[in-house]
C-alpha cells in the first residue's frame, strides 16, 4: 500500500505552536489511575497518531479531550489559551469533532440526513434540504471524495470505506479544527483502507489537526507525522514518525521504552510498573 505523506506544498514544522496542549492531566475511576500526568501536543496540518496497547488509556484520553469525561486534574490549552471542556458541546464549540469506531450512522437515512443529523438547517421552520445537500456535496468535493455516486444514497447501501468517508466528512462539515479518528480502518479491506488513509492525510493537508488512534503500525507510519505512545496510563514517548521504525514503535507500545542502542535522539519517559486490579473501565479501553 502506498500513501503519500507529504503535507501539500507547505511543510508544517513540528515546532509550530500546538492547537491542543494537555499538561499533567489525570483521570481515575475509583482506585484505578487510568491517566497519569499525561502531556500531549497536537498541531494544525499534522497527523498525530495515538498508540498503545489495550488498557493503555487511549479511549479515556480522547473522551477527556472531547468532553465526555472530565479530567480530574491538569491543564487543557486550546490555541494557547486555557479552556474548560465540560461536555461534548463545549468541545464542538471550539472545533473538536470525534469519529468513533461505530461511526454512529443511521442506515435508514441518506448521506445528507446523516451528515446533518441533530444539526439540521432550517428555513422558516422547514428543513432546508437544498442548502444541506449543497453543503454536503461541497464538503465531500473538498475532501476529493469520488466514490459516492449520490449524496441521496441510503447509508445502508454504502461499503465500509464509504461509510467511514461519510463519518469523516460529517466531522469536517462543522468548521472543525481538530478531528479525532478512532480506529478508522478497523474491519476494512485493503482497497478501502487505502481510501480512508488518503482521506486522513488529506485532512491534514487541508490544514486540520488530526488525532489518529490505530493498532495497525503500517497505517500509522503511512500517514502520521507524530506518534504519541501511551503505556499504562502515561505518555511515555512523543516522536516524529520519520525518526522511528515499525519495530521501535512496537517496542515503545509493549515495553514503555526503547533499548539503549535503539533510542538515539528519542526522549522516553521512564515508567514505574504498578499492578492494579482490573476494572470495567479498563476492560473497555481500546
Amino acid at each position: 500500500m502506498t500513501v503519500t505523506t507529504t503535507s501539500g506544498d507547505a511543510f508544517v514544522s513540528p515546532d509550530s505552536p500546538p492547537l491542543l496542549s494537555l499538561r499533567k492531566v489525570n483521570k481515575s475511576f475509583g482506585a484505578v489511575d487510568v491517566l497519569k500526568d499525561v502531556d500531549l501536543d497536537v498541531r494544525l496540518g499534522r497527523v498525530t497518531a495515538l498508540v498503545g496497547d489495550n488498557g493503555a488509556g487511549k479511549s479515556t484520553l480522547i473522551k477527556g479531550i472531547a468532553g465526555i469525561y472530565s479530567f480530574d486534574s491538569g491543564e487543557y490549552f486550546w490555541e494557547g489559551q486555557p479552556v474548560e471542556v465540560a461536555n461534548p458541546k463545549d468541545a464542538n464549540a471550539i472545533g473538536i469533532e470525534v469519529v468513533y469506531q461505530d461511526l454512529a450512522l443511521c442506515d435508514n437515512l441518506d448521506i445528507v440526513q446523516n451528515m446533518f443529523l441533530g444539526r439540521e438547517e432550517t428555513s422558516a421552520a422547514v428543513l432546508d434540504e437544498i442548502t444541506m445537500e449543497e453543503r454536503a456535496k461541497s464538503t465531500l468535493a473538498g475532501l476529493s471524495v469520488r466514490t459516492v455516486k449520490s449524496v441521496r444514497q441510503k447509508v445502508a447501501s454504502l461499503s465500509g470505506g464509504q461509510r467511514q468517508t461519510v463519518a469523516i466528512a460529517r466531522a469536517v462539515l462543522w468548521n472543525s479544527k481538530l478531528v479525532i479518528l478512532d480506529e478508522p480502518t478497523a474491519a476494512l479491506g485493503v482497497a478501502q483502507t487505502e481510501q480512508v488513509l488518503r482521506l486522513v492525510r488529506r485532512l491534514a493537508d487541508n490544514g486540520l489537526a488530526v488525532i489518529l488512534i490505530s493498532h495497525n503500525m503500517n497505517d500509522v507510519l503511512a500517514v502520521a507525522d507524530d506518534i504519541a505512545v501511551l503505556y499504562l496510563g502515561r505518555c511515555t514517548a512523543h516522536v516524529q514518525a520519520k525518526d522511528v521504525t515499525h519495530s521501535q514503535v512496537v517496542e515503545l507500545i509493549t515495553g514503555g521504552g526503547l533499548a539503549p542502542s535503539s533510542g538515539d535522539g528519542i526522549e522516553v519517559v521512564p515508567v514505574e510498573l504498578h499492578i492494579d486490579a482490573p476494572t470495567a473501565e479498563q476492560g473497555d479501553e481500546s
